[in-house]
Parts: C-alpha cells; sequence; structure tokens
C-alpha cells in the first residue's frame, strides 16, 4: 500500500487500494456461504474466487494460484460448476486457455433453473400425501409441502420480471 491508502478511510476506489488480507477474507466468508448451501468447498471457493474478481472471470491456473489448490481440485470445482450452470467457461480465439466467467444474470437463470427442482419436489409432495394418507400427520406436512411449493412456482415469475425491471433501473441509474 502506498502512502496515500493508508490515509484514506473510506472504501477503495480502485483494486490497488484493497487490503489483500481483508479480500481474502471475503473470498472465505462468501464460499462458506455457498457451500453451507450445498455447493462444494472448492466450489464454492472457485465461485466466490470468480465473484470478486473484477472482471468476473478467472483462468484455471488463476484460480489454482489464488486458491492455493492444485490442478485436479480446480479442474473438479469448474466442471461442478459449469455443470449447475453457475459458470460459463469459455476460450478466447487463437488462446489456450478456457476462462471461466459468470454471467451477467446468473442469479436470475440460477433461481430460474431451480424451478424444474420445484416441480419434482411438488410432485413429490402431492405423491407422498396420497401414500401416507391426508389426514394423517405425515400427510398434513407432505400436503403444507406441496401448497408450499405451489405458491413458490407461482410466484417467481412474478419476481423475477420484478427483478428484470429493479436491475435494469439499477444499471441506467449507474450509467448517468
Amino acid at each position: 500500500m502506498n502512502q496515500d491508502t493508508l490515509h484514506n478511510t473510506g472504501p477503495p476506489q480502485t483494486p490497488e487500494e484493497r487490503d489483500p488480507a481483508e479480500v481474502a477474507r471475503l473470498l472465505e466468508r462468501l464460499a462458506i456461504g455457498f457451500s453451507s448451501s450445498g455447493i462444494p468447498r472448492m466450489a464454492a471457493r472457485a465461485f466466490a474466487a470468480i465473484l470478486i474478481a473484477d472482471d468476473g472471470r478467472r483462468t484455471a491456473a488463476e484460480l489454482a494460484e489464488l486458491l492455493n489448490a492444485g490442478a485436479p481440485a480446480i479442474s473438479g470445482a469448474v466442471k461442478h460448476l459449469t455443470e449447475i450452470r453457475m459458470v460459463i467457461r469459455e476460450r478466447e480465439p487463437g488462446r489456450r486457455r478456457d476462462h471461466y466467467r459468470i454471467d451477467d444474470d446468473m442469479w436470475g437463470e440460477l433461481l430460474t433453473r431451480r424451478s424444474e427442482w420445484l416441480l419434482s419436489w411438488q410432485e413429490g409432495a402431492r405423491d407422498g400425501k396420497k401414500i401416507m394418507g391426508p389426514a394423517t400427520p405425515a400427510g398434513r406436512r407432505l400436503a403444507e409441502t406441496e401448497q408450499f411449493l405451489t405458491f413458490i412456482r407461482a410466484e417467481l415469475p412474478k419476481l423475477m420480471r420484478r427483478w428484470s425491471e429493479h436491475l435494469a433501473a439499477l444499471r441506467k441509474a449507474e450509467a448517468g
């Protein structure tokens, strides 16, 4: 850090002003949050590293260096992230290295894809309610689960439209 940075009490204005220790702690904090939702630990760390990159992309070599991890661990992590479509693998023409990047609307896409899971869970709860008996405690719990998932699936498209409108407004305000 230079002398000017030491006296700056506000948030960093440039990447060079960032405290590397704080950035490392942020990466791990984000990774813990992602892994607590079911993402494997190394995939969560790789995703966090890509998320905090200023350009939203990293190579496997950059991830390995940043995360102090071997190639097999990084390979498994990015494979998982591409399979669940949290990152996109791309290669620039004439280059040999793949880059992994975050899609501009990754969160919206991720939530929309989860709707497929919700349908499967909803159908399972509906079938379970019949099997367990709708008047039993398990049947009532499954009926409530089915109703909850029906409600969420119905609200999700409306929520996504509102998010798109909100995001467009944010980007417009940011552009000036």
